[in-house]
């Protein structure tokens, strides 16, 4: 709160001795603060905000008061928990074991621990650990070996697994990933809202975070999970959410059981009219996802049940590990939103069609205000640049501050962390969004591999690279004429000419 109240202080202290051209309606600058795009951007979050509180203030509050009132009718007749564990150290396997065995004690329903692991050595701590807590007999423990060939194959055996016990379709299996500790009482929390809404076929929660590294990664992720909380909350009142995450969501047996889904979790790939046909080395969350919208089958977002991930960067330097991370988060996205969007508004919903097809523009719309700063500032007047930054300033402290909502503590480096995300962000995702077939599994340190011929290898990443090239300049050109630089600069070219006859 000091560090916040200290960025206040200094926002108005230099909004007070501001010059008096910055407040002048003439300038130039007040475009780039009032423009068109800019009340469409603030507007659609603040929309994304109002829908928030509608959720989780009124219409949350009564679905939660329905479920509790099921009580343990509520409960499926069989829970399976399907965890994947690969290259995770002992002590986070054991805290998120722990949490799991303990959540199938309490739920009181008959549940099936399914593990997908690959050494041994997990299986054995898993085993003792199983046996230390003492489960009563309607808990059981399967585990499924398989080669460290990643998630999706883990995903796809564990799938297999269960349809061979013959679940009922209501049966529920819950997905968790082996670096995500169940809070206590999560199942009884989330389950018993399939049984409340028969269109249900799959639900997630919300997470937090333990970081493993400098205070700057902890707040990277707090904040992240903190937006996640209110567009999340906001996509919910559409019975709908924009991803499954990986972490722990929740699926009807009658979904995951299907031999095409099993098929798509395992081997899902895009055709590409420029990449060709390529397969998803990471991403099973958006699969999953994508799976279920294309269904018009509805999903539910839970904001008051809770997941602890336990998150450990790839490296302990921010610049590097964060263009790492986003390269894998927003391919994911990308790779999945196009298809998405193409199913249409009819079988997703008019907001939820727009939510996805504005993450592929919000691209290119976050990147106006600062190009557009910069060009004012060098061919127009320095002052664009000061008024735009004071601008960020000013909406980015009101943005931290809404997060209050969400979670009780922000920090004072949310400001600084908003506008790195938009602006970083928004590079990355032009970036990869013409090198979709470029993928890394950071934690396996494996990257996708197409059998391409050499010629073809080349001409691909050529093209991507020009039209990387040319999308940027044709951008960077429009909000150039946009703002009257060219003018500008026609003008300078006049007088320039005028001296030299003279």
């Amino acid at each position: 709160m000091w560090g916040l109240a200290l960025y206040a202080l200094a926002v108005a202290a230099v909004g007070v001795a501001a010059p008096h051209a910055w407040w002048d309606p003439q300038s130039s600058g007040y475009l780039l603060a009032f423009g068109v795009i800019a009340l469409w951007r603030y507007g659609w979050g603040m929309t994304h905000f109002v829908r928030f509180l509608v959720y989780t203030k009124l219409v949350f509050p009564s679905l939660r008061r329905q479920a509790d009132a099921l009580g343990s009718d509520g409960m499926p007749k069989h829970v399976y928990l399907l965890l994947t564990s690969f290259r995770i150290d002992t002590e986070t396997t054991l805290g998120v074991y722990r949490a799991a065995i303990r959540e199938a004690i309490d739920c009181g329903a008959p549940t099936t621990l399914v593990c997908s692991i690959v050494e041994m050595c997990d299986q054995r701590l898993i085993k003792h650990l199983f046996h230390a807590m003492a489960p009563p007999e309607r808990v059981k423990l399967s585990f499924i070996r398989i080669a460290g060939t990643g998630k999706r194959d883990a995903l796809a055996q564990g799938f297999r697994v269960i349809s061979m016990m013959r679940p009922n379709p209501d049966d529920v299996v819950a997905v968790i990933d082996g670096d995500t500790v169940l809070d206590k009482g999560l199942l009884l929390k989330t389950l018993p809202f399939f049984k409340l809404r028969p269109k249900m076929d799959a639900l997630t929660t919300d997470e937090v975070c333990a970081v493993d590294g400098p205070d700057l990664f902890r707040d990277w992720y707090s904040l992240r999970f903190a937006q996640r909380q209110i567009h999340m909350s906001s996509i919910a009142l559409s019975k709908r959410v924009l991803t499954l995450t990986g972490r722990m969501s929740a699926f009807r047996a009658s979904v995951v059981t299907r031999p095409d889904f099993i098929a798509m979790m395992e081997r899902d790939s895009v055709d590409h009219w420029r990449l060709g046909r390529f397969q998803f080395l990471t991403g099973d969350d958006k699969t999953s996802w994508y799976y279920v919208i294309t269904s018009g089958r509805e999903m539910l977002y839970v904001p008051d049940a809770r997941i602890l991930t336990l998150e450990t960067p790839p490296d302990p330097n921010f610049f590097r590990t964060s263009p790492t991370l986003m390269i894998r988060w927003f391919g994911n996205m990308l790779r999945t939103n196009g298809r998405a969007a193409a199913v249409g508004p009819r079988r997703i919903g008019l907001f939820v069609w727009w939510a996805i097809l504005d993450q592929r523009i919000s691209m290119w719309t976050s990147l106006i205000g600062p190009v557009g700063a910069i060009l004012l500032a060098l061919f127009v007047t320095p002052i664009a640049a000061f008024i735009y930054i004071y601008w960020i300033a000013i909406t980015r402290l009101l943005q931290t501050l809404s997060l209050f909502a969400a979670r009780s503590d922000v920090s004072w480096r949310y400001p600084f962390l908003l506008y790195f995300n938009q602006i970083y962000g928004s590079l990355i995702k032009t970036f990869v969004i013409f090198r979709l077939d470029r993928q890394k599994w950071t934690r396996q340190k494996t990257q996708a591999v197409r059998n391409l011929g050499s010629l073809r290898a080349q001409l691909i990443r050529a093209s991507s690279f020009s039209m990387h090239i040319v999308a940027v300049s044709s951008f960077v050109a429009l909000i150039a004429y946009v703002v009257g630089v060219f003018d500008a600069s026609l003008g300078d070219l006049a007088l320039l000419l005028n001296a030299v006859s003279a």
